[in-house]
Formats: structure tokens, sequence, C-alpha cells
């Protein structure tokens, strides 16, 4: 029966230790996204809130060619 108290006991503490490495390594922006930013610039957000625009450019394209 003290085997049973003892795995209570080292799993307990086990998983405290992993928490607190999760907290130190959020604290540290060790998961902050640092890639998404900086292609965001990459894709054309404004055709996608304007389809007349969108129209209206290609038009504008043909005639000046």
């Amino acid at each position: 029966m003290s085997v049973i108290y003892l795995l209570i006991t080292v799993s307990i503490v086990v998983a405290i230790i992993f928490l607190g490495a999760f907290i130190k390594a959020v604290r540290s922006g060790q998961y902050d996204d640092d890639y998404t930013p900086s292609v965001r610039m990459l894709f054309d957000d404004e055709l996608k809130k304007n389809p007349n625009k969108i129209i209206q450019t290609q038009k504008e394209k043909q005639k000046s060619i």
C-alpha cells in the first residue's frame, strides 16, 4: 500500500514540474507567433472585402493594354 502513496506523490511532483516549465515557456515568449505577421502583408484581404473592385480593376488594366 505504501508503494501507491509513493507513486501518487512522485506523479504529482512530476506534474508540478511540467506545469512550472510550461508557465516559464509561455512567459518567456516561446509560443509567440513570429511568422504570421511577416507574411500577412502578402495576402490580399481587400480582394475578399470588395469583389466589385476586382472587376473594375481588371477592366482598367485591359483598357490600358
